[in-house]
C-alpha cells in the first residue's frame, strides 16, 4: 500500500473536516454539497485503508507463525493465513473501486422528463405508466418528488411531464433511466385484441443550482400566452403560461401548470438551468450530441433501452440483456434489481477503463 498517498488522504480529510465547520461553507449550499461529498469519499477510502493495513499485518504475522509451527498447529496457522490473504484481496478490490473517479453530479437532485413518443394515445398512456412507476420507486427509496409540469392527454395519459426527485442517491440510481422505453400490449382503444408497440422517451437531468449556470437575461426570449387544457377558470382565462427560449442554444422550456405567470417562469427557469448544465457537461466531455441521442434518440419503436411486454409480464433491459418476468412489480416501483445491475455494469467498465489507463489502486 502506498503510505505516502494514504498520508495525503488523511491530510485532506482533516482539511475537509475543518471546512465543514466553516460558516462560509455552511452558508453556500453548492460548496457544502461538494465538501460533504468529498468527506464521504475520503472517509470510505480511509476506512478501507485501515482495514487493509490490519489484514496485511495479519498476513505478516501468520507467515512468521507458520515458519515455526509444527503438527496440527501448522494447519491451523495455514487456515488463518488463507483467511487473511482473502481479506487482503477483497479489500484491495474495494479500494480499486473507491478510486474510480466520482460522478460530478453525485448528490444532486434529478429532473425526470417523460414524453409520449410513437403510438398516439397509447404512447401517452404508457408515459403515464412510466411517470407513476418513477414516483412509486421514489417512494420506496424514501425520496421526495415534485411535479413541475404535467400535460394530460385525452384518455388520462400524459403528453409530457417533468418530475423533480430529491434524494441523496437519486442521481446515482436514476441516471441510467434516460432513453426510449418501448411497450408491447393490447391498447384500450384496440377492439380486436391485437398487441401494439408504442414508445415513450425519458430524459434524466441533474438539477442545477442558480450558481451552477450563469444566464444572461439578454439571451432569453420570454413569451406569455393563455394556458390550454384542464386547469380551472383562472388558469385558462389569463396569460399565465410561459415559454422561455435560450437564444444561444435554442433550448425551449414551457410551463403552464400554475395560475401565476411568476410561478410558471420560476419553474421554467429551473428546468432551463438543468438542461443548460447538462449541455455544458456534455460539451466538456466532447460528447454532447452522442450522450443526448443515447438518452432520447428519435423516440422510435425500433430504438429502445428497455421493453415492457404486458402479455408475458416481462421487462427486458437491452443494454444488459437482462429479462425479468415481473413487469407488474417493476411498474409498481420495484426497480432495484435493474438499477443495481446497471450500476454494477457501469462500475465494471470503469474498473476496466482504469486498468487500461495504468492508473491502478495503491499496492
Amino acid at each position: 500500500m502506498d503510505r505516502e498517498r494514504i498520508g495525503l488522504w488523511r491530510d485532506e480529510h482533516q482539511a475537509v473536516l475543518q471546512a465543514l465547520s466553516d460558516p462560509d461553507v455552511l452558508r453556500d449550499s453548492v460548496r457544502l454539497r461538494q465538501v460533504s461529498l468529498r468527506h464521504k469519499e475520503l472517509q470510505a477510502l480511509l476506512d478501507v485503508c485501515d482495514q487493509l493495513q490490519d489484514a496485511e499485518a495479519d498476513v505478516a504475522v501468520a507467515h512468521e507463525l507458520l515458519a515455526g509451527a509444527t503438527g496440527d498447529e501448522r494447519q491451523v496457522v495455514r487456515d488463518e493465513l488463507e483467511r487473511a490473504e482473502a481479506s487482503v484481496d477483497r479489500l484491495q478490490a474495494d479500494l480499486r473501486g473507491l478510486l474510480v473517479p466520482s460522478d460530478p453530479n453525485a448528490g444532486r437532485d434529478v429532473l425526470v422528463e417523460i414524453r409520449g413518443a410513437e403510438g398516439g394515445e397509447e404512447a401517452n398512456l404508457f408515459a403515464r405508466d412510466l411517470f407513476d412507476m418513477y414516483r412509486r420507486y421514489a417512494e420506496r427509496r424514501g425520496w421526495r418528488t415534485e411535479v413541475l409540469s404535467a400535460t394530460p392527454s385525452e384518455r388520462d395519459g400524459l403528453g409530457e411531464a417533468t418530475l423533480v426527485v430529491r434524494g441523496e442517491d437519486a442521481w446515482q440510481r436514476l441516471k441510467h433511466e434516460g432513453g426510449p422505453h418501448r411497450v408491447q400490449r393490447v391498447p384500450v382503444t384496440e377492439s380486436q385484441g391485437r398487441i401494439h408497440t408504442s414508445s415513450a422517451t425519458v430524459t434524466v437531468l441533474p438539477q442545477a443550482e442558480e450558481v451552477d449556470v450563469t444566464i444572461d437575461p439578454a439571451d432569453l426570449r420570454v413569451d406569455v400566452y393563455r394556458s390550454t387544457g384542464p386547469g380551472g377558470q383562472s388558469v385558462n382565462t389569463t396569460d399565465s403560461a410561459v415559454r422561455v427560449t435560450h437564444i444561444p442554444t435554442g433550448v425551449v422550456v414551457a410551463m403552464q401548470d400554475e395560475k401565476s405567470q411568476i410561478q410558471n417562469r420560476a419553474k421554467a427557469m429551473q428546468v432551463l438551468r438543468s438542461r443548460l448544465l447538462k449541455l455544458e457537461q456534455d460539451r466538456q466531455a466532447a460528447e454532447q450530441s452522442s450522450q443526448r441521442r443515447s438518452q432520447v434518440g428519435g423516440g422510435g419503436r425500433s430504438e429502445k433501452i428497455r421493453t415492457y411486454n404486458f402479455k408475458e409480464n416481462r421487462v427486458t433491459d437491452h443494454r444488459l440483456k437482462l429479462t425479468l418476468h415481473k413487469l407488474d412489480r417493476v411498474l409498481d416501483g420495484d426497480l432495484d434489481e435493474i438499477v443495481d445491475a446497471l450500476l454494477a455494469a457501469e462500475r465494471g467498465q470503469q474498473l476496466l477503463d482504469g486498468a487500461g489507463s495504468g492508473d491502478g489502486a495503491a499496492s
